[in-house]
C-alpha cells in the first residue's frame, strides 16, 4: 500500500470504499477523452426490457459495451447505433482505473469495458446490481465528474436499506469481493452548474465485462 492513497478513503462496506477527490488534475484530460468517445459513439437513452426509456443517457468504450433493449441486458462488441466497434478505452481512463482499484485492495485490475452515464437535472438510476459481467471476481470502479450526486449503496438484497453518500466531482467509488453484487443507484440529480461540465454529471464505470 502506498502512503497517502488512503488519507481520504471512506469505507462503505467490506470490500467497498470511496477515495475522495481522487481524480484531481486529471479531470480535464478525462473530459477531453470523453469528447472523442462521444464523437464516435454518441450518448443515447436506452430502453429497458420492460419498454421504459432510461432517464440517464449512456454510451460505452472498450472491447464491449453494456446495452439494454427489449431483448435484455448484455454486453455487445459493436455499438448498435452505428454497427461499429466501440471506441477503445483511452489511456487517461485506464490509468485512473488502475490507480483507484488498489485503494480498495484490488490489485492488477484491468478493465475491458467502461460504461459512461450522462446525468442531467432530474435523471436518476434505480437500485440495481451489476451482474451481467462474466468476471464477478473483478471490482467495479466508478468515477464521478461534474455535478454532485447522492449515491445509494445497499446490501445484497433489494430490500436492504441503502446508504446515501454525496459524491462530488473527482470522487471515486470502488466495490468488489463481498460487496460486488451490492444494490446501488443514484437519486434524481439536483440542478446546478459545474465549472467543467456545466449542468451535467458524468459517471465512468469500469468493469471486466468479458
Amino acid at each position: 500500500m502506498i502512503p497517502g492513497l488512503f488519507d481520504k478513503r471512506e469505507i462503505l462496506a467490506p470490500g467497498a470504499c470511496v477515495p475522495r477527490d481522487f481524480v484531481g488534475v486529471r479531470d480535464r484530460d478525462l473530459a477531453s477523452a470523453l469528447e472523442d468517445i462521444t464523437a464516435h459513439a454518441p450518448f443515447r437513452h436506452m430502453v429497458t426490457p420492460g419498454g421504459h426509456e432510461m432517464s440517464v443517457a449512456m454510451t460505452n468504450c472498450g472491447h464491449a459495451g453494456w446495452v439494454t433493449d427489449i431483448r435484455g441486458y448484455r454486453y455487445e462488441p459493436r455499438d448498435p447505433m452505428t454497427n461499429l466497434p466501440w471506441p477503445a478505452i483511452p489511456p487517461s481512463f485506464l490509468q485512473l482505473a488502475w490507480a483507484a482499484a488498489p485503494v480498495a485492495g484490488y490489485q492488477d485490475f484491468v478493465p475491458d469495458a467502461c460504461l459512461i452515464n450522462r446525468y442531467e437535472p432530474g435523471a436518476r438510476l434505480t437500485l440495481h446490481q451489476d451482474r451481467n459481467e462474466r468476471d464477478l471476481a473483478a471490482p467495479i470502479v466508478s468515477v464521478s465528474l461534474g455535478l454532485p450526486a447522492r449515491f445509494l449503496f445497499g446490501g445484497l438484497r433489494r430490500e436492504d436499506r441503502p446508504l446515501r453518500i454525496r459524491l462530488e466531482h473527482g470522487d471515486v467509488v470502488v466495490w468488489g469481493g463481498p460487496s460486488r453484487l451490492a444494490f446501488h443507484g443514484v437519486d434524481p440529480l439536483a440542478d446546478g452548474l459545474d465549472r467543467l461540465l456545466g449542468r451535467r454529471r458524468i459517471n465512468l464505470t469500469f468493469r471486466r465485462g468479458l
